[in-house]
């Protein structure tokens, strides 16, 4: 089962147990685990992965970020490979989580979900979880069948975890799926509380269904591209006067074929940037065929846009 359950006592045998644990505690050298979190104060976009769905040797984990306002974590974009560990390393917890949201569900935007929820029960979150994404079509599944397959009864990867969904079940927390319909023309903004407003549009990343994300949160906005190769020009609209945009750096400028029809080159990160008019831009969602090629990029952006431009690396802090 997934969910929590309280035991009202504990056999003797348990008692003796526990006991000798303590004494274990309390004769063991204390051990530190040093934390990568933002600072306290304020607005903090956190990369937790800057990476792409390959395993380089640098140990990159893929795509996912956090939002932080006043030292707690309270948007979570993407969870990619490594992201999960990442999300330990930074200090975050899951409890202080306003929303989840999707870009897509490529693996490497995906993976780390069933490990974030099966790690929440040994957490204290008992408020429900609203979790956004985009609908699907015959290639990839929407956000609500993305969860079914994964959490559903009895025919999910992971239906041991079914209570997390399941609204006839008894949990101490519910995920609830929630599809963006695809538009590229309207912006879609249908979530908001007295934290943060949450915004999205639809891109182009060829023939799946993808979002780009905002956030307005503590008087700043974040947005995010995810993967896009920028032919609808929606993600201008979204991102209009942003205090920072996350672009994906996944090609360079010379790809051609399937990767251009489904990533921006750097010269189309610029024009998006120039045009939303966003004030810094950090480049993210780096790959191999871009890793070591930063001058060129930043040369290439820089003919359309004059603002901050910086590399993401995992765990790195931006402070707006």
């Amino acid at each position: 089962m997934g969910c929590k359950k309280n035991d009202s006592k504990l056999g003797c045998y348990g008692c003796y147990i526990l006991i000798l644990l303590l004494f274990v505690v309390v004769l063991m050298p204390k051990i530190g685990i040093a934390s990568s979190s933002c600072g306290g104060d304020g607005v903090w976009l956190q990369v937790l992965g800057s990476g792409g769905p390959e395993i380089l040797q640098d140990g990159r984990a893929s795509s996912s970020y956090i939002v932080w306002l006043d030292g707690k974590s309270r948007l979570l974009v993407d969870a990619g490979a490594g992201s999960a560990l990442n999300f330990g390393l930074s200090g975050a917890k899951f409890e202080d989580l306003d929303a989840i949201v999707f870009s897509h569900f490529h693996v490497d935007h995906s993976a780390d979900l069933p490990a974030f929820i099966k790690a929440s029960y040994f957490g204290d979150r008992t408020r429900d979880l609203p979790l956004f994404g985009p609908s699907g079509n015959k290639i990839m599944p929407s956000t609500k069948t993305f969860l079914a397959s994964l959490f559903g009864s009895p025919n999910g990867a992971f239906s041991y975890l079914s209570d997390f969904v399941d609204s006839s079940k008894t949990c101490h927390y519910k995920i609830k799926g929630y599809d963006i319909p695809f538009n590229k023309e309207t912006v879609w903004a249908g979530f908001q509380n007295n934290r943060i407003k949450i915004s999205a549009i639809s891109v182009h990343h060829g023939p799946l269904p993808a979002l780009a994300w905002r956030v307005d949160i503590g008087g700043h906005s974040i947005s995010f591209s995810g993967d896009m190769n920028g032919d609808n020009h929606s993600l201008e609209k979204l991102a209009v006067n942003s205090d920072l945009l996350v672009a994906h750096n996944a090609i360079p400028e010379s790809a051609k074929g399937v990767a251009r029809a489904l990533h921006m080159p750097p010269s189309v990160i610029g024009k998006v940037a120039k045009y939303a008019n966003v004030k810094q831009l950090v480049l993210s969602h780096r790959m191999s065929r871009t890793i070591g090629h930063e001058l060129e990029t930043g040369q290439l952006i820089q003919q359309s846009y004059t603002g901050l431009v910086s590399f993401a690396n995992d765990l790195d802090c931006f402070r707006l």
